[in-house]
């Protein structure tokens, strides 16, 4: 009989439908949508079985009508809820219907192509904008019509009050919020940016709450509680996939069945990372590193006085958690010579301890940060190997063009370029390199330059300040005068192997 709180079969399909959603997040293989197309195919075959078990407890209802005549306003009632669901159950169907028509049948198999239904053909039809299309008014409409109608027959009946709880919880077409506490339209929380299979799937499961609603009514109806332990509303489909996450072109392997559980199951202990809920086990753990992880426990009932060991065991796949936009600009593919230019190098999907790269002057710095200090030539290429979770490798490399740094600009008082000022400030100042706006913060220390003046001869200076000799010179000079330091020579502090370019000139204008 449904209750006021969640069922524990409806806390089990949203924790398939939390996996199938975690799942599409990534790019899913074929296998695996023909997997969901396979749990599709389940869905409708369970909905065609609970739809003779309704048709077959309405005749037991009508012929004990027609034995009891306490019985007929029974069954008036049980023929109104059969139309409204009728009517609603149908609706789905041509929706169904709708997105079906764009993906033509396998001639070979008979059935749709699960594998070729990876987006959504619904977004434009159903959306508008922030809101819903008329499409999708229609749609939010006949989920309405359907929860007011059955309300309007199950309120006669205090005996249906937990029914009509249930038909809120599953049926109600009100804002949700996700995860992240993001307020989101119905229709946009449960269908919108789905693949196609996906939509088919969510659809066919509300046509499967529909006869499970029909089918708990008859069964509080009829007053025959036997009914209730052989309900098909007990069953479920379960996709059981040996693992949640595959590489392209890793074999899918899986399962899928049709599950029931049994609230009044008694276990007598659990193992396992999780906790029990009404006769089932409510997983409830956090992925740790990075790769293939086992998850396993035990069951342990008792029977006959004895207890009874039932073990489980699955595996899933830990990804990093994405955080950043994998961008380059293709031609800036550089490392400059004689600098330890840093390096993060990793494979999704694989852990750092599983992932090698190799390349002349490459240094392992762990947790997937590396050093690249190149050497001679115009190139270096990265070689990388990862092991993946089922044995096998994937190798990649990348290209990397080896540059020079660019020349520093000669600066006097830490100002580059052309500037004027007092003969006493000239004579004050120290000549250096900069190389603004580059990526590294480097120090250059100058050890030569040229100084000259109007109408006197070069003076070659070794250091960084003006010579007793150019102080001479600078003496002579008159106001307006430019003095040149040129052919500025420098080194790079605490790395003097990196050969570095002649500085651009410096001019001082007397004033």
């Amino acid at each position: 009989m449904a209750g006021g709180k969640l069922t524990p079969r409806q806390k089990m399909i949203n924790l398939m439908y939390l996996v199938f959603i975690a799942m599409l997040a990534l790019n899913m293989s074929k296998e695996v949508l023909s997997a969901f197309g396979l749990m599709d195919e389940k869905f409708e075959e369970v909905n065609a079985g609970a739809k003779k078990a309704n048709e077959d407890m309405l005749k037991v209802l009508a012929s004990k009508a027609e034995e009891n005549a306490n019985f007929k306003a029974a069954l008036d009632q049980a023929n109104r809820v059969k139309e409204i669901s009728k009517t609603f159950y149908e609706y789905l169907e041509t929706v169904k219907g709708e997105i079906t028509k764009d993906f033509p049948l396998d001639e070979k198999t008979g059935k749709l192509p699960y594998e070729a239904m990876d987006k959504s053909n619904i977004d434009e039809k159903w959306f508008k904008g922030d809101g819903y299309s008329p499409k999708g008014n229609e749609i939010v409409g006949a989920f309405a019509k359907y929860l007011s109608d059955m309300k309007a027959v199950l309120g006669e009946n205090v005996k249906l009050t937990p029914i009509v709880r249930e038909l809120d919880a599953k049926f109600s077409t009100k804002d949700v919020k996700d995860g992240e506490g993001v307020t989101k339209k119905y229709l946009d929380y449960h269908f919108k940016g789905f693949p196609a299979v996906a939509t088919l799937s969510k659809l066919a499961l509300t046509q499967n709450d529909i006869k499970k609603a029909e089918a708990d009514i008859y069964q509080i109806l009829l007053g025959k509680a036997a009914i209730e332990t052989m309900s098909l509303k007990n069953f479920q489909a379960i996709v059981a996939l040996d693992k949640n996450v595959y590489f392209q072109g890793e074999q899918v392997t899986g399962k899928v069945v049709i599950g029931k559980y049994d609230e009044n199951v008694k276990v007598a202990s659990f193992k396992g990372p999780g906790k029990i809920v009404n006769g089932q086990a409510v997983i409830s753990s956090t992925a740790g590193s990075i790769g293939e992880q086992n998850l396993n426990g035990s069951f342990t009932f008792m029977e006959d006085g004895k207890p009874v060991n039932l073990p489980f065991e699955g595996k899933y796949v830990v990804v990093p958690r994405p955080n950043n936009a994998n961008i380059s600009a293709d031609k800036m593919n550089v490392v400059y010579r004689g600098l330890p230019n840093p390096m993060t190098i990793s494979i999704a999907g694989i852990s750092d301890n599983n992932v090698t790269a190799t390349a002349a002057g490459l240094k392992n710095l762990g947790k997937g940060k590396y050093d690249l200090n190149p050497g001679a030539g115009t190139e270096v290429v990265i070689n990388v190997t990862g092991k993946m979770t089922d044995g096998k490798s994937v190798t990649d490399k990348k290209v990397f063009r080896i540059k020079n740094i660019p020349a520093p600009l000669g600066a006097i008082g830490g100002t580059p370029g052309v500037q004027k000022g007092a003969k006493s400030r000239l004579q004050a100042s120290q000549i250096s390199a900069v190389l603004p706006d580059f990526l590294y913060d480097l120090k250059f220390r100058v050890t030569q330059f040229v100084f000259k003046v109007p109408g006197q001869a070069s003076i070659v200076v070794n250091g960084d300040r003006l010579s007793p000799q150019c102080i001479a010179a600078l003496a002579r000079v008159s106001k307006g005068d430019q003095v040149t330091i040129s052919d500025i020579k420098s080194k790079v502090d605490g790395a003097g192997s990196i050969d570095v370019k002649t500085a651009a000139p410096a001019i001082y204008e007397i004033q």
